[in-house]
């Protein structure tokens, strides 16, 4: 992740082209203990600090029966990152990548997702353990962790064990 504008060595950044409005509304705002991005670790953990989420109304109904879960999985926008860079060169190792192989921030839709632990529920405050965003963070969704389900939904059918999907052409 680079904390100003500047490109690492082998690093590239492209012209993205302008915006289709996808609808997304946030829903509400993460509160951690991280201002900057050089504070805020790189991957969040399920002992890390305390934080919050903050609902906003009308989605606070939506949380009834969350606290049936142990883990949730939030989806988060990074509302700071930058979205120009396609090939980057972490700093922890200086290789160059690509942008889809890495859990960078700095991405073309700049999504995060994080796995934490629930810790309490008062009104549309959950508190949890587990994120790596900045303090402000908007809130895209929150959804139960899928690995916890078991059992594990079948497959559908149709479409045999390591067989790929059809494309539809689109």
């Amino acid at each position: 992740m680079t904390t100003g504008d500047s490109l690492r060595p082998g690093e590239v950044a492209v012209e993205p082209p302008a915006a289709d409005d996808a609808g997304l509304v946030f829903i509400g705002r993460i509160r951690t203990p991280w201002a900057t991005r050089a504070s805020c670790p790189r991957q969040g953990r399920l002992d890390g600090p305390l934080c919050r989420i903050e609902l906003f109304d009308p989605w606070t109904t939506g949380l009834a029966e969350i606290d049936r879960h142990e883990r949730l999985e939030v989806l988060y926008w990074l509302d700071r990152s930058r979205r120009d860079i396609v090939l980057q060169s972490p700093s922890s190792d200086g290789r160059t990548r690509g942008v889809f192989s890495l859990r960078s921030p700095v991405r073309p839709n700049p999504i995060g997702t994080s796995i934490v632990r629930l810790v309490a529920v008062a009104g549309a405050v959950l508190e949890v353990r587990g994120l790596d965003c900045l303090d402000g963070t908007p809130l895209l969704d929150l959804k139960p962790d899928r690995s916890l389900f078991a059992p594990a939904a079948p497959p559908k059918p149709g479409i045999e064990e390591g067989e790929v999907a059809p494309t539809t052409g689109d």
